[in-house]
């Protein structure tokens, strides 16, 4: 199974190769097979990349955000015509079950393009400022060159919410995927030249830790946006504070999900099997500390038992799989850890917690693994694990788990479930949160801002509320009289 591409990068609207790089070997995760080797970006090939995009980027700015909505919009039409084979790229570079891919992750970034593709013309608008005699306006202008960094989990989908607002508002960007999941991005710049991008618009290098620092210092750089984890996102927003670089930071999270005794108990068990296990948990929105109201602990457990274990394990390319291995080695065995150190500070382990025996080759697979009786200050209850293990935590009335699911550095996401919706706003009025639901969990569509707060990050992505991040508005005063000066 291969899945090797021309070249390693994609710039100025073509395929480039540098050998001189670091290599970067993809593995396939359900077998540890190697299928493609690509090479990190050398110094010079971030040259490369960033020249390409300052030299393209004024005329591309020059035109209207209507002419550059239809190119977003025709490249959401060939990535839906391509969604079969844009998927089994993304399963083959992840490892997600394609039940998975087939549905949420090219489609999301085909949803990006189209929506950013159709809301320019109204969502660009500046105002109008009547001042007496005078008045002003203002007017929102592009950034310039802007730096995507992107994250393992959704390579392909956070390519395109990185890519489209800022395509939109008349940026170029050189985006580098993680070097766990390097082929995704390189089809997405394909696709944009395809779709009759101007060439140096939408630049892909490979690379590792020492690209990000190259790219994130670069002097000709507006803008960084980075979807990774807290420490990570530390280290990307200090350098970038160094030279005053506009920032969005989508990090990790420890989210809460809160179900009361009065919810549709199999919904609320839906959505905390959707917030833990999907992606082999790979989700950094997850609700992972799921505090259950002690009355329904034990039918809500044993009911969450049933169905987890139940899950079909296996290979990601055949349909029936709903679970597929973690992304890497080195990820699997992170999991494994956090798994050890759960059973050692003395949580219940429900199910799982284990390699799965049916599995063979060398997939990184772990077992949906359920914790109950865990305490707010168990490592597992209080650091981003990453992968399919949830906590089950209980609770007792509405103000105790309030405060608890709030004591975290993380501020992602969240969700309630009950049947009395005026509880519903109240709770997650009082979650410090950036991103929360009530009755469902992890819906993120672009037409909604995500986004955190505290630790996990800052700025949003998706929706109108990107435009902000990747624009900043120019303010004119208009003097319609002779100017008097008192000397």
């Amino acid at each position: 199974m291969k899945a090797q591409p021309i070249a390693s990068h994609f710039i100025d609207g073509e395929y480039v190769e540098d050998t001189d790089g670091t290599v970067i070997e993809s593995l396939y995760p359900a077998t540890g097979e190697v299928i493609a080797r690509l090479h990190a970006a050398t110094p010079a090939i971030v040259e490369r990349a960033i020249a390409a995009a300052r030299r393209a980027q004024p005329a591309w700015a020059a035109m209207s955000p209507t002419a550059r909505g239809r190119i977003l919009k025709r490249a959401a039409d060939i990535m839906r015509e391509r969604n079969r084979e844009l998927s089994e790229l993304e399963t083959l570079d992840t490892g997600k079950p394609i039940q998975e891919t087939i549905v949420a992750d090219p489609t999301s970034g085909a949803d990006s393009f189209e929506f950013f593709g159709g809301i320019a013309a109204a969502g660009l608008n500046g105002s109008y400022i009547p001042l007496g005699q005078d008045f002003a306006y203002t007017k929102r202008v592009p950034l310039g060159v802007c730096v995507g960094i992107g994250a393992w989990n959704y390579p392909q989908q956070i390519a395109c919410w990185k890519g489209a607002p800022a395509l939109i508002c008349g940026n170029a960007m050189v985006f580098k995927p993680s070097e766990n999941t390097p082929l995704g991005a390189l089809k997405i710049a394909e696709i944009l030249i395809e779709a009759g991008l101007p060439k140096g618009l939408y630049n892909v290098i490979q690379g590792d830790r020492t690209t990000g620092p190259l790219l994130v210092n670069h002097p000709d750089v507006a803008k960084v946006s980075l979807t990774g984890s807290v420490p990570t996102g530390r280290k990307v927003a200090a350098a970038a504070a160094g030279s005053l670089k506009h920032v969005t930071m989508e990090l990790g999270g420890k989210s809460p999900l809160i179900v009361f005794d009065d919810a549709d108990i199999d919904s609320a068990i839906g959505g905390a099997m959707l917030g833990n296990f999907y992606s082999t948990g790979q989700v950094c929105s997850n609700g992972t500390r799921v505090f259950v109201q002690r009355s329904i602990k034990e039918t809500f457990l044993s009911r969450l038992k049933a169905r987890t274990e139940n899950m079909v394990i296996g290979d990601p390319m055949d349909e029936a799989t709903q679970i597929g291995p973690m992304v890497s080695f080195d990820q699997r065995q992170k999991v494994m850890s956090y798994i050890e150190k759960g059973k050692a500070e003395g949580a219940t382990l429900v199910t799982g917690g284990g390699i799965p025996n049916h599995v063979t080759g060398e997939g990184y697979y772990v077992q949906p693994t359920i914790f109950a009786d865990v305490t707010d200050e168990m490592t597992i209850a209080r650091e981003e694990i990453f992968g399919p293990v949830m906590c089950v935590l209980d609770f007792d009335d509405e103000a105790e788990v309030i405060a608890r699911a709030n004591g975290t550095e993380f501020g992602l996401s969240g969700g309630v479930f009950t049947s009395d919706l005026t509880r519903g706003h109240r709770v997650v009025d009082q979650l410090e949160a950036g991103t929360l639901w009530i009755n469902t969990y992890n819906l993120c569509p672009v037409e909604i801002p995500f986004g955190g707060s505290k630790q996990s990050g800052f700025g949003r992505e998706n929706s109108l509320a990107a435009l902000e991040h990747y624009s900043e508005l120019k303010t004119v005063y208009v003097g319609m009289g002779k100017v008097e000066a008192p000397y």
